[in-house]
């Protein structure tokens, strides 16, 4: 597996010991970890804190985004591909998007390289979650 994924995939599972929803990201730049993050909404009861919408904020200001790949170990939702299409970030590289969808075809439509990966651990930490926790799941994509 990528070193890269590997890194998401460890900040997902940190999310799941803080007793939150196990999505991590991170942000590579000329095959360099630049930023990694992951879904905090319920740690810091903040509803836009997704795995990457805080692997982004920890990245800073680092000028063009043109030259980045952002990984995500589910597939990004809509707010947060809007922003990978916004900072106009050409590639995403995704763990699963077996349990969410997510917003595949708004980036593909937008111009932005997506690989689904469909990693059978992503896609068992997100089942797990989902059966442990379901109405946490509902609330972080909306569906409540």
């Amino acid at each position: 597996m990528d070193e890269f994924m590997q890194v998401a995939i460890a900040e997902a599972q940190k999310g799941l010991c803080e007793g939150g929803i196990p999505i991590g990201s991170v942000l590579v730049k000329n095959g360099q970890l630049i930023a990694q993050g992951h879904n905090k909404r319920v740690q810091e009861n903040n509803p836009i804190l997704h795995g990457e919408m805080d692997c982004l904020y920890n990245a800073g200001r680092i000028g063009s985004y043109r030259d980045t790949v952002i990984y995500s170990t589910l597939m990004p939702c809509y707010m947060c591909a809007g922003t990978i299409v916004q900072f106009k970030i050409p590639k995403v590289i995704v763990g699963e998007s077996q349990t969410f969808s997510g917003a595949r075809e708004f980036m593909e439509a937008h111009g932005v390289e997506v690989i689904d990966l469909n990693l059978a651990e992503c896609i068992t930490m997100m089942q797990d979650f989902i059966r442990e926790k379901p109405q946490l799941w509902h609330e972080d994509i909306m569906e409540l």
